[in-house]
């Protein structure tokens, strides 16, 4: 079932006097989601205890939870030393989302740095292998590890570039980020056709079973030369994407990912617009 649902905490679960993420399921649910995407972004900053009764809240609403591992990571970095913190900040995030009784884990897969493009995607081929065995070894193996596609241009998250990744192993599935596609390419999805020969191509190099139930993340975005700026919101109609001619494409080729939202403080709302659009949406 495809499912619906905010990055974080919005505004205005803040403005009704929310101030917990366990406070957070039982707003998602209200506003009619399906699930939410607990943001590791600046770190792991809360016990383990806490993670437990988070999930606990969310399992109790049936609202499913991702988990964003911190932002540092950055698998094509030269260093050793660094790319070990890597390793640890994804293991930690997959510790903590299974805590939660959740099962995906979206990361930022690398920077280019001063190398040349080749070599930093081929580092961070190399390593995501070695992330591979760490996951093995850890138990981890049940758990969804999702690589996102990259709005700048300096960063590593090509959509090419993150289908090869998730060719490593089965427990890699593809974070597509269309906010992040249309900002890169300046404002390249913009058709259902244009969403299609995304989604086809993912489906011809992984496989339908694989990509059906891929994690997204959609926002408008500014963007300028180098890519992406700033996320935006719904209310935005001059850089884009839009999300219908997504949701005809998604209804044409059956497929049902967890979309979130990160848009800037609406997310609930836009969560559910896309939800309302994606139920109107007749093929």
């Amino acid at each position: 079932m495809i499912k619906f649902g905010p990055s974080g905490n919005c505004e205005e679960f803040y403005a009704a006097g929310n101030k917990h993420t366990v406070e957070a399921a039982a707003f998602v649910k209200n506003y009619g989601l399906d699930c939410y995407e607990y943001s590791f972004g600046r770190g792991i900053m809360l016990s383990e205890g806490k993670a437990i009764e988070i999930g606990e809240a969310f399992n109790e609403q049936d609202i499913e939870i991702s988990a964003h591992a911190p932002y540092f990571i950055n698998f094509a970095n030269p260093d050793d030393e660094a790319a070990q913190k890597s390793y640890n900040y994804v293991l930690e995030s997959a510790k903590f989302i299974k805590l939660m009784g959740g099962r995906r884990v979206v990361f930022h897969p690398a920077a280019q740095g001063k190398v040349s493009r080749e070599e930093a995607v081929d580092k961070t081929f190399d390593r995501l292998k070695v992330l591979r065995d760490y996951i093995y070894l850890n138990g981890y193996e049940n758990l969804l590890f999702c690589p996102e596609t990259m709005g700048k241009l300096a960063q590593i998250g090509t959509l090419e570039e993150i289908v090869g990744f998730c060719k490593i192993d089965k427990c890699f599935i593809p974070t597509i980020d269309f906010g992040h596609i249309n900002a890169r390419e300046q404002g390249s999805l913009k058709s259902e056709g244009d969403y299609l020969n995304r989604l086809e191509y993912m489906i011809s190099e992984l496989g339908y079973d694989r990509v059906k139930h891929f994690h997204a993340h959609f926002s408008k975005i500014m963007y300028g030369g180098k890519g992406e700026i700033k996320h935006l919101t719904f209310d935005d109609f001059v850089y884009g994407p839009e999300f219908e001619p997504l949701a005809y494409a998604l209804k044409k080729l059956k497929l049902e990912p967890y979309i979130v939202s990160e848009s800037a403080g609406t997310q609930a709302r836009d969560a559910k617009a896309m939800k309302d659009i994606y139920n109107k949406v007749d093929i």
